[in-house]
Parts: structure tokens; sequence; C-alpha cells
């Protein structure tokens, strides 16, 4: 089975009929997301991945350069652990760290949570790879994939009980899209996958193709 195909059954069977208002809401702002342009704006295959900073779930600190001096590096932004699609989407990736670091690669999921929710998600899900935090979605905001949350669709998450004001910091509008970014050595984007919809991830199995197709690959 197709990661997608995982996330269609979790969209499908994993949650209870929604009142009518509240699937309004969601499907209103699922579409003025989608054509707000967002996905043309941020940044893509060609564009200079901005340099960043960030903790990991354990209060080290890594930063893109140092990841690209020893290979390169496989980025995927994702919502937070009270997403469930986001925790399909990072087991994908654990399931497949190895073929991506067999490709000299290393794999970085950010999220907008503090460091505490993402050392949770962590262990939950004994990932191999680091977790680092993007808190107030700085970058995020750099390359292009963060919006802010209506207030109808906050009160709406606020209802299903994701307390996002804690667990992002006291930034709890701000979100990224899904987003996967392949970056060579040099710092350039060689391959993305961005979309506004939160059901939809990159399937491994493009991350790997996009590996292979790198010049150092051959």
């Amino acid at each position: 089975m197709t990661l997608q195909e995982e996330l269609t059954h979790l969209l499908r069977t994993g949650f209870p009929e929604l009142p009518d208002a509240e699937r309004e809401v969601m499907q209103r702002s699922a579409r003025e997301l989608a054509e707000s342009g967002l996905t043309t704006r941020a940044l893509q295959t060609g564009d200079t991945a901005p340099r960043f900073s960030l903790p990991t779930a354990t209060g080290d600190t890594v930063t893109l350069d140092a990841l690209l001096s020893a290979g390169p590096v496989v980025l995927t932004f994702y919502r937070g652990a009270w997403c469930p699609f986001c925790h399909l989407a990072l087991r994908a990736l654990q399931a497949h760290h190895t073929e991506i670091t067999a490709r000299g690669a290393q794999l970085v999921a950010i999220s907008p949570q503090i460091p505490d929710e993402s050392l949770t998600l962590t262990e939950k899900h004994s990932l191999a790879f680091d977790v680092l935090s993007d808190v107030g979605s700085d970058t995020a905001k750099q390359f292009g994939i963060s919006f802010d949350l209506p207030d109808d669709l906050a009160v709406v998450y606020e209802s299903f009980g994701f307390d996002l004001q804690r667990v992002n910091g006291g930034h709890a509008r701000t979100l990224p899209v899904p987003a996967t970014y392949v970056i060579d050595q040099e710092g350039t984007i060689r391959w993305s996958f961005l979309d506004t919809d939160y059901t939809a991830r990159a399937e491994p199995s493009d991350i790997l193709a996009a590996l292979d197709a790198l010049p150092s690959a051959h």
C-alpha cells in the first residue's frame, strides 16, 4: 500500500461524521487555501534553499549548512503531532530511512511545535532522524509554505481538542502546508512536493527517485 493509499484510508475510515457546520468550515478553508496561490509562490525546484538553524527534540542545534556538508538533504515539513496524517507520513519516512541514508542523504523533519512535543513524537515512532522545532514558523515562512488559520477553522480545531497555542509555543495560528524538498550539496532544491491538502504527502518512492537523479548519485 502506498502512503497516499494509507492516507486516503485514514481519511475515509478514521474520523467520526462531522456536524454540517464544522464540515463546511473545513471545506471552505481548504478551498480558500488551495485558491490562494501559496504553492505557486513557495520555493520550488531550482530555487536556493534558505539557511536555517533550529533546535532538535533533545536541545541540540542543527543547521542546513552542517547537514549539506555531509550530503544532500531531504527536508520535510509537517503540521504537528496532533495531526494523524503527519503521523502516517513520518512513519512512512522512517520505514524508508535506511534507503535514504544509503544514498548518502540525510532526512530531517520540521514542524512549528516546541521541542518537548517533537520529543514525544520522536519517541512514539522511534524516529531515527532529527525532528526540528520551527517555533513561530520563521523557516517555513522563508520557504513560502506557511499560512495563518482562519478564525473559524481555529475554533473547529479547538473543539477537536487541539491545543495549538500550547504545542506551538504561543503561535497557534501559523502552520506549514505539507512540503518536502530534496536539496543538493550546493543548496539548490532539486525536487519538491507542495500541496495545500493536508491529507496529501510526498511518496517515499518519489523521494528516493529524486535522490537517485542527483548528479552525485551517478
